[in-house]
C-alpha cells in the first residue's frame, strides 16, 4: 500500500473523531462564560509567547549544533553571557506578572458568589432588576429545579429569559455532584448539607445542554438536562404550562423521587411544598429528623447542657426486637429540646434544677 493511499484512508478517519468535537467553550452564549473564554485566550497567548520561541530555539540550538556541522563555533570555556541571563529570566518574569494580574482580576471580577454588574460587554444591568432564582438539587442521577417565586418544579429541564440575571443556589441530595452549563457559564459543585451559588445570565435563546461534571454513581452519564434560553413571554408560557400539572412536590414524592433512578424523562411540577429546598439542604425532609440549621443553633448555645442530659429517653421495647436490639445495651437519647422536662416528667429550670 503507497504512502498516498494511506494518507487518503487516514483523511476520512481523522474527519471521523473530530466530527465529535464540540467547541462550545469556544463559542458561549452568555457572558459569564464568554469572559471565561476570554480568559483562557489571553492565558493561552501569554504563555505561547515563552513557549514558541523556546521549542523554536531548541531545534534551532539541535540544527546548528549538530554533530556534522563542523561550521559551527564551538567553545569549551564558555561559560555565562549577561544578555542570555537577562533574557532568560526577564521574559518569564514578566509573563508571570501579566499572569498574576489577569488572573487576580479575573478570580474576584467571575466569582460565581458575586452579583452580575453587567448583561454582556457595554451593556450594565438595569437599576432595579431582580434576578431569577433557580433552586438546583442534584438527585442520583438526575437534576431537579425548583422555581421559589413561580411556585413550581421541573426534572432535567430548566428555563431562564434571556438578558436576566439568574441566581442559582444549588445543592445536593447525597453524593457531591458538579452542575455544568458549558454555554453558560463555568461548573460548580453540588454537596449534601451545604449550598453554593452561581450568578449567569444567557444572551441568545436556543436549547443548552447542562449535565454533571463530577462522577458520581452508575447512573453518571445519563445525568444531563436541557437549558431553554427564551424571551419574556416564552418564559411565562413555560411556567404556565409547568403550572398547569397536576403533580405536587410534597416531601413524600420528594422522598420518592429521591431515590437513584436512571435517564429519567422531563417532568413539571405545578406545585411545591413550602419550605422544600431548605429542607432538603438542612437534611431534614423526613418528618422525624432534626434540621441541620436547627444543630448548629443548639452547638452555638453550648449544646443541649444539663436540660438535655435529664431530657433523655430511649427506644420502647417493641422497637428494640424489631431493630434486632433486644440483647444490647439501652442507649439514650435526648428526646426534646423545646421542653423543660426530666425524664420523669418533673419541669426543671435551664440548670436541670426541679421546679
Amino acid at each position: 500500500m503507497s504512502i498516498k493511499t494511506l494518507r487518503g484512508l487516514l483523511i476520512p478517519f481523522v474527519a471521523l473523531l473530530l466530527s465529535g468535537c464540540n467547541a462550545v467553550l469556544l463559542s458561549p452564549a452568555g457572558d459569564i462564560a464568554v469572559q471565561q473564554r476570554n480568559l483562557i485566550i489571553v492565558s493561552t497567548v501569554l504563555m505561547l509567547i515563552i513557549i514558541v520561541p523556546v521549542i523554536a530555539l531548541t531545534l534551532l540550538f539541535a540544527w546548528k549544533y549538530r554533530a556534522s556541522n563542523k561550521n559551527a563555533d564551538y567553545d569549551p570555556e564558555w561559560h555565562h553571557s549577561t544578555v542570555l541571563e537577562l533574557l532568560i529570566w526577564s521574559a518569564p518574569l514578566v509573563i508571570i506578572i501579566a499572569l498574576g494580574a489577569v488572573t487576580w482580576v479575573s478570580t474576584h471580577k467571575l466569582d460565581p458568589f458575586r452579583p452580575l454588574d453587567r448583561l454582556s460587554e457595554g451593556r450594565e444591568v438595569p437599576a432595579g432588576t431582580k434576578p431569577l432564582v433557580v433552586e438546583v438539587v442534584a438527585l442520583d442521577w438526575k437534576w431537579l429545579f425548583l422555581y421559589p417565586e413561580q411556585g413550581i418544579a421541573t426534572v432535567n429541564e430548566i428555563a431562564a429569559p434571556i438578558d436576566r440575571p439568574i441566581q442559582f443556589k444549588i445543592t445536593a441530595s447525597t453524593v457531591m455532584n458538579s452542575f455544568f452549563i458549558p454555554s453558560l457559564a463555568g461548573q460548580i459543585y453540588a454537596m449534601p448539607g451545604m449550598e453554593t451559588k452561581l450568578y449567569a445570565v444567557m444572551n441568545k435563546p436556543g436549547t443548552y445542554e447542562g449535565f454533571s461534571a463530577n462522577y458520581s454513581g452508575a447512573g453518571f452519564s445519563g445525568m444531563r438536562f436541557k437549558f431553554l434560553g427564551v424571551s419574556e413571554d416564552e418564559f411565562t408560557k413555560w411556567v404556565a404550562e409547568a403550572k398547569s400539572s397536576t403533580e405536587t412536590l410534597s416531601r413524600d414524592e420528594y422522598l420518592k423521587l429521591e431515590q437513584p433512578s436512571e435517564k429519567e424523562p422531563v417532568r413539571h411540577y405545578g406545585s411545591v411544598a413550602n419550605g422544600l429546598y431548605k429542607a432538603i439542604l438542612n437534611r431534614c425532609v423526613e418528618a422525624n429528623r432534626m434540621c441541620v440549621s436547627d444543630m448548629m443553633a443548639l452547638d452555638s448555645r453550648g449544646g443541649s447542657g444539663i436540660v438535655g442530659t435529664y431530657n433523655v429517653t430511649s427506644l420502647d421495647a417493641a422497637t428494640r426486637v424489631r431493630l434486632g436490639l433486644a440483647d444490647t445495651a439501652t442507649k439514650t437519647y435526648v428526646g426534646a429540646l423545646c421542653t423543660g422536662k426530666d425524664v420523669a416528667g418533673t419541669p426543671v429550670s435551664p440548670t436541670g434544677r426541679p421546679l
